[in-house]
């Protein structure tokens, strides 16, 4: 199928989801995962309605988001080395993967020497794999309060990605622990932290996650098809 037809069918599995959860359509914002994908296809995305596009490698990014011409919003959702912060902070609208203090410093540092100010997203390893990124669970206050302390840095929500070979029940659960996090800090004074996106699913999993509260999904393979 092509792009635009893979992109309709995902569309209808998130308004399915939606629906079953109870939630109004268009609740769950779908970010593409366009990694390894030419800039031909990106925009065919584009041109079909994707409104946000989610990018894993900086150098790859780099090279392919100032020629995409159509307006579209870009969430880093890759791991993030402190030393490529200031290379992050001009391509991208969103970064989902701040997973440590230093971390907040250096994006802080960086943004305020660029005097932007930065949305992110705290990501959180829920199923505890050591293979995975992201701060555990019980960590998350801690990256929250240095946050509360910056200036050029604004935290918007939670980040999770669910296990990589595990059961239904089991990235339920992961899901679950994240939503439960995302409820708990919702309910605590704003500042420059608040709760209002929480990304998890992506495209073996996203029906789960919206079950269990996701309000945004990062979707690649389901669009875009196997990566060559």
């Amino acid at each position: 199928m092509s792009i635009v037809e893979n992109l309709a069918r995902v569309r209808e599995r998130i308004n399915r989801a939606e629906h079953a959860a109870g939630l109004t359509e268009g609740a769950v914002r779908l970010v593409g995962v366009t990694k390894n994908r030419t800039v031909r296809e990106i925009e065919t995305a584009i041109e079909a309605g994707l409104e946000n596009i989610g990018e894993n490698r900086l150098q790859e990014a780099a090279a392919k988001l100032p020629l995409i011409q159509r307006v579209v919003t870009k969430h880093f959702v890759g791991h993030l080395q402190r030393n490529k912060v200031r290379d992050v902070l001009g391509l991208f609208d969103l970064i989902q993967s701040v997973d440590s203090v230093r971390l907040v410093e250096e994006i802080e540092k960086r943004a305020g020497q660029a005097g932007l100010t930065i949305r992110v997203l705290a990501e959180v390893n829920t199923s505890g794999e050591e293979s995975k990124f992201g701060v555990a669970p019980e960590a998350t206050e801690e990256i929250l309060k240095a946050i509360s302390g910056c200036s050029h840095v604004q935290l918007v929500g939670l980040m999770t990605i669910g296990p990589l070979a595990g059961t239904g029940a089991q990235t339920a659960a992961s899901f679950r622990t994240l939503k439960k996090l995302y409820d708990e800090f919702s309910s605590r004074p704003g500042g420059n932290c608040r709760m209002e996106v929480l990304s998890m699913g992506m495209s073996a999993d996203f029906e789960i996650a919206i079950a269990e509260g996701a309000n945004m999904v990062r979707v690649g393979t389901a669009i875009f098809g196997p990566r060559t």
